[in-house]
């Protein structure tokens, strides 16, 4: 009876740990934004919980600051915010104080502009930092990649992807993302051989190289086919997919535009279906995908050109895709449904080209105006709950959101609201 006892009181005790371990790391989960996406890559904050209205002025400001050019998110962890921007010839890693904003430290860097880079969209860094533990990585618009420290921002190690592995000049410079991957990080970089490159995290080894396919702009996701975890990337003409342990092709399938221009970040969804949009006459597609035996099958579900995402965040709510669609001239909100493709609605008006975010049921918008939104939506209609004045144009920074903090930025300022 005793050894019974003793049994069913250790097993007690194991669920116990079980449960408080699975909640602690959901917490510290939902306590950092250490990537392009957030969390889970995806635009989305599942367990945030925000008011359905704000002050008649708008979200409280803690903290406000200058800083230079570029549309590098903000990326978060351990209290500490990280993004890039441009002062001339220079491009910038700062790191700030999530409370203050008092800036921790900055790593400086020259990085000239090649002759190739249209300037009429700004000439900032476009990617995001990724922070995995102690280490930052960060690419700038002429795809210098940098590891540095997170706690002092020493540099740990650097690669000139341009000059070390001929990464090809896109005409808007360099924007993807990094991704991680066990001990390595994995980019984009698209000179022959190197199409896609992964590298170790804490040395800057080359772990593997693949493929003579050049990049374009959009980041690399991690997704897991009946098992089979795979990198996807949309490249300049098709999205590739790629082995993250070694590099080997999976599969790959036609996504061309115009100006060769991918640039929004893919989605995955339940039923093992892939979105993917762009704009330059090009519109969405989902692919649906199966794999038996290491062999990826790639069905197409649907393909039109009624939802181009240009460059922006696109959040999914059920069996919905919803996202600013539109090129450079007027934008629409729209809502498409995955699985199907057919069009929930098209709505102008409402606000400008936007970037979105997906907190709880809620989302938040800001739009190229600088003009913060509260919002939901369902496939019959969107509701606005609030919105505010917060930056100016052009703010095309997805914002950050931790806990009830919102870090956001435009080309000149960066600050941090409540929506307590």
């Amino acid at each position: 009876m005793e050894n019974n006892h003793m049994s069913s009181s250790r097993h007690y005790q194991t669920l116990l740990c079980t449960i408080f371990c699975v909640s602690l790391t959901s917490s510290l989960a939902s306590a950092q934004w250490s990537q392009w996406g957030g969390p889970n890559r995806d635009f989305t904050i599942p367990d945030a919980s925000l008011k359905k209205t704000w002050p008649k002025e708008g979200p409280k400001t803690l903290w406000s600051k200058p800083i230079g050019d570029g549309y590098s998110t903000i990326s978060v962890a351990q209290n500490m915010l990280l993004t890039m921007h441009r002062q001339g010839e220079n491009e910038i890693v700062v790191a700030l104080d999530a409370d203050t904003g008092e800036t921790k430290w900055q790593h400086t860097y020259p990085a000239p502009l090649f002759s190739e880079l249209d300037r009429g969209f700004g000439v900032g860094p476009r990617s995001s930092p990724l922070i995995v533990g102690d280490l930052v990585f960060t690419v700038g618009i002429t795809a210098k990649l940098y590891c540095l420290n997170l706690n002092t921002g020493a540099v740990v190690w650097s690669h000139d992807l341009t000059k070390e592995y001929n990464a090809n000049k896109l005409m808007w410079g360099y924007s993807a993302s990094p991704l991680a991957f066990e001990d390595t990080i994995i980019l984009p970089v698209g000179g022959k051989g190197y199409g896609v490159m992964a590298f170790r995290q804490k040395t800057g080894e080359v772990a593997w190289s693949s493929l003579d396919v050049k990049c374009s702009y959009a980041s690399p996701l991690l997704i897991n086919v009946d098992k089979q975890q795979q990198v996807v990337i949309p490249m300049t003409d098709e999205i590739v997919a790629v082995d993250p342990a070694n590099g080997k092709l999976l599969w790959y399938h036609p996504h061309k535009t115009s100006y060769n221009v991918n640039a929004s970040l893919p989605l995955w969804c339940p039923g093992n279906i892939l979105f993917i949009s762009s704009a330059y006459n090009t519109g969405s597609r989902a692919l649906k995908l199966s794999q038996a035996d290491g062999k990826t099958t790639v069905n197409e579900l649907w393909h039109h050109s009624k939802m181009q995402i240009h460059f922006g965040s696109a959040i999914r709510i059920g069996d919905y895709i919803y996202a600013s669609t539109g090129g450079n001239g007027p934008s629409f909100f729209a809502a498409v449904n995955v699985k199907t493709g057919k069009m929930a609605f098209r709505k102008r008006g409402l606000f400008g080209k936007a970037q979105l975010l997906l907190a709880g049921d809620k989302i938040i918008v800001l739009d190229e105006d600088g003009q913060l939104l509260l919002a939901s939506a369902t496939p019959e209609d969107v509701t606005i709950h609030a919105k505010a004045s917060v930056l100016e144009r052009i703010a095309w920074t997805v914002p950050t959101l931790v806990g009830q903090k919102l870090y956001l930025r435009d080309c000149k300022t960066i600050k941090a609201l409540t929506l307590n």
